[in-house]
């Protein structure tokens, strides 16, 4: 009985420690588990960031060099007229893009949530093109756009002679065939977010407005959409990004063309670092579509966060 009693305190003890070491590997295990996906996000995504950053200050041309060259790279940037025309092509294709998308997805949702009849089918024909990735989008595009394969032929075939669309080999109007297919790609995907918004807000607050005598057109403009103001500014957010890094629409569409008539700053940042041998460009107008981006969306994820600890 004694000898029982003895060693019950170092039973206890050796229990205790198995225990914290089952407690230690249990909190290590979730670190242990992310640590390599970890190690390579530093890695090729974070590391490659701060190497295209240094690339932008050096005198690297065909091959990365690493003299330090200061803001030789940005001046020729800012001194290339093609440079200038993927800005300005950028400020038409994003303004138009993200206004229509809004528009059409804001409108595409409010028809949804009438609760109509055949809601599950329309949902998903609008949902469907964000499925396509943008290379299947831009190809089928360019082939529906070409004057000669596409609308105007078809139009021509049925016997309107006079219908003309050449929209994509006319330089002056290219771009305008860019914001058509992305719009057609995008805006279903602002239609789930409007619609999510949508059927977040209080019914009470719109049986009062109604039992109250006012109009619908009242009720959308005065209180369903002035509440929808975080589901604009999500959609603002995730559309500025997909304009600025729009690529893959634009080689398909167009290739960049006619001339530059459709360069944009991603486009140009592929030309100049790849095929154009001059990667201390190239990496500059990467760093600056990085600033642009991050200058946007850092401070939505700062309000995101502020707002979900108050």
């Amino acid at each position: 009985m004694k000898q029982l009693v003895d060693r019950t305190p170092s039973y206890l003890a050796d229990e205790k420690r198995s225990d914290k070491a089952i407690g230690w590997m249990q909190d290590q295990l979730p670190k242990l588990v992310l640590a390599p996906s970890f190690t390579v996000i530093l890695l090729f995504v974070y590391g490659f960031i701060l190497w295209t950053v240094y690339l932008s200050f050096s005198a690297s041309r065909m091959l990365p060099n690493y003299e330090w060259v200061g803001l030789d790279q940005w001046e020729r940037l800012w001194n290339t007229l093609t440079w200038q025309i993927a800005l300005d092509n950028l400020f038409i294709f994003g303004s138009l893009y993200i206004v229509l998308c809004m528009l059409i997805g804001l409108m595409l949702a409010i028809l949804l949530d009438q609760k109509i009849r055949v809601e599950g089918g329309l949902r998903t024909l609008y949902l469907y093109p964000m499925a396509l990735s943008f290379i299947v989008t831009g190809t089928a595009w360019k082939w529906f756009l070409n004057p000669g394969l596409g609308l105007e032929r078809t139009m021509h075939e049925w016997g309107f002679e006079s219908f003309k669309f050449d929209w994509l080999i006319d330089s002056e109007m290219a771009i305008y065939t860019v914001v058509i297919a992305g719009v057609w790609q995008a805006s279903g995907f602002v239609m789930a977010m409007f619609l999510a918004g949508l059927r977040g807000i209080d019914n009470e607050i719109l049986k009062a407005a109604q039992i109250d005598g006012a109009p619908a057109w009242r009720i959308y403009t005065r209180i369903i959409i002035p509440q929808l103001g975080p589901v604009f500014m999500s959609a603002f957010v995730v559309l500025v990004h997909l304009a600025i890094k729009s690529f893959d629409l634009v080689i398909a569409l167009t290739g960049g063309g006619p001339g530059n008539a459709t360069e944009l700053p991603a486009t140009f940042m592929y030309s100049y670092s790849f095929t154009r041998n001059q990667i201390g460009v190239g990496a500059s107008s990467a760093v600056f579509m990085l600033a642009i981006i991050a200058a946007i969306i850092v401070p939505y994820l700062y309000s995101e966060l502020k707002g979900g600890r108050k």
